[in-house]
């Protein structure tokens, strides 16, 4: 990407952060990034794990939905710790938990076991994201924050690539009943990021709330705030919803539905992936034009109709099925872009960390619902009629802007 002297130039969100943003910049993509490998591994490795412990498409689905719902307690925990033992201690707590739990999965002996270690997992998993953002936010100006926090979010589709080359060489090279556990042994990684996080890394200063007691859950509920966290999580259970319906289900749709073997589902996902980092980075982009609320609203309408046509094309169809993929990794990883900047900007410095931490990780524990459902449905409607429920996920997204603010150049106290 060229850079210029200018401050309008490309990289001028970049140049624009101080010396202690650029870090936090850093140290919020690579966590992000190795927080999306843990996450991505599982989908790609499901099928192997399905083997091996007999499972049942609504046992799969299940093991998929418990660290989402788990998410949204480690996000409201996270969260408090964000806004009162700051942005940098709490990001190192999760990213520590995160990793030592996916490590532990691999270890489980059966079914039972996977699923209590995946859903402790999800406590990590839950703050990350928010806490990261909320870091990144108040370190940017206002003229910048969709595309610098939409370049954080990007890193999300780096981790997926990279889940999936290691998933693909693994399942390829090993016998499947280990394969599964040594991908789940390389989820560790995480853990060295925190060596990184602990130097040179601090928070970014914000002006004094006053006597009000920072990281206040019940005050999300109070006054002009409760509107504004009841929208707000609906509107990230919408498409939470949709996301990880697609994510968790996708390699199981190629290979069930479409036939497709390990190999070949490694091509679709070439087209899918490079469509999701070019989603989040030009979703930045609009996101700082246009504006939050038109811009989420926009994708909302194009994800609902891609959803069915790419779960809906005949088996003939399979040629258009892998063209798809590339709107559809755009088209679902652009709606994300601004949520970095929305929700940070939605709640003042007090409860800013909390607020991001619960809204996001709500819509990613009630949105589990949705791959859950899937799991139940796949066995009357078969994975791909049982998928093009996710449409209806991003309807109640666009309904969800209704009752939110556009947000679009305010400062951040």
């Amino acid at each position: 990407m060229a850079t210029t002297s200018t401050p309008d130039g490309r990289m001028a969100w970049y140049r624009a952060l101080p010396a202690q943003g650029r870090r936090a910049f850093t140290s919020s993509f690579l966590g992000y990034g190795l927080d999306s490998y843990d996450f991505n591994i599982l989908p790609l490795i499901l099928p192997a794990i399905t083997a091996a412990f007999a499972l049942s498409t609504g046992q799969t689905g299940v093991l998929s939905s418990a660290m989402l719902v788990s998410s949204a307690i480690g996000g409201v925990i996270a969260g408090v710790l964000c806004d009162r033992i700051g942005r940098v201690r709490t990001l190192v707590l999760t990213v520590l938990a995160f990793a030592l739990f996916t490590a532990l999965c691999g270890l489980a002996s059966n079914y039972e076991t996977l699923l209590v270690f995946r859903t402790l997992q999800g406590i990590g998993f839950g703050g990350e994201w928010a806490t990261g953002a909320v870091l990144v936010a108040e370190y940017t100006a206002a003229r910048h924050r969709g595309r610098t926090l939409a370049v954080v979010q990007s890193a999300w589709a780096v981790g997926w690539a990279a889940a999936a080359v290691v998933a693909t060489v693994l399942l390829s090279v090993l016998d499947e009943d280990i394969a599964w556990r040594v991908v789940l042994f390389t989820g560790a990684l995480p853990a060295l990021l925190v060596l990184y996080l602990r130097r040179g890394v601090e928070d970014a200063p914000t002006r004094d709330d006053g006597p009000a007691v920072r990281g206040s859950f019940p005050e999300l509920f109070r006054g002009p705030l409760l509107r504004t966290t009841l929208f707000a999580s609906l509107l990230t259970t919408g498409v939470q919803g949709g996301y990880y319906t697609l994510a968790i289900w996708l390699p199981t749709f190629l290979r069930e539905s479409r036939g497709l073997s390990v190999g070949n589902t490694g091509w679709f996902l070439v087209f899918l992936i490079p469509g999701a980092f070019l989603g989040y980075l030009c979703g930045g982009w609009f996101t700082d034009r246009l504006g939050r609320k038109r811009t989420i609203a926009a994708f909302a309408v194009v994800d609902a109709v891609l959803v069915v046509l790419y779960t809906q094309l005949p088996t003939s169809a399979n040629a258009w099925v892998m063209v798809l993929g590339l709107p559809l990794g755009f088209g679902y990883s652009a709606i994300f872009s601004g949520f970095g900047a929305f929700l940070s900007e939605l709640y003042p410095a007090r409860v800013r960390g909390i607020g991001t931490g619960f809204t996001y990780n709500f819509g990613r524990g009630v949105g589990a619902v949705f791959p859950a459902t899937v799991g139940f449905m796949a066995t009357s409607f078969g994975v791909g009629g049982a998928m093009s429920f996710a449409a209806g996920a991003y309807v109640l997204a666009f309904l969800a802007l209704l009752g939110l603010p556009e947000t679009k150049d305010w400062e951040l106290s």
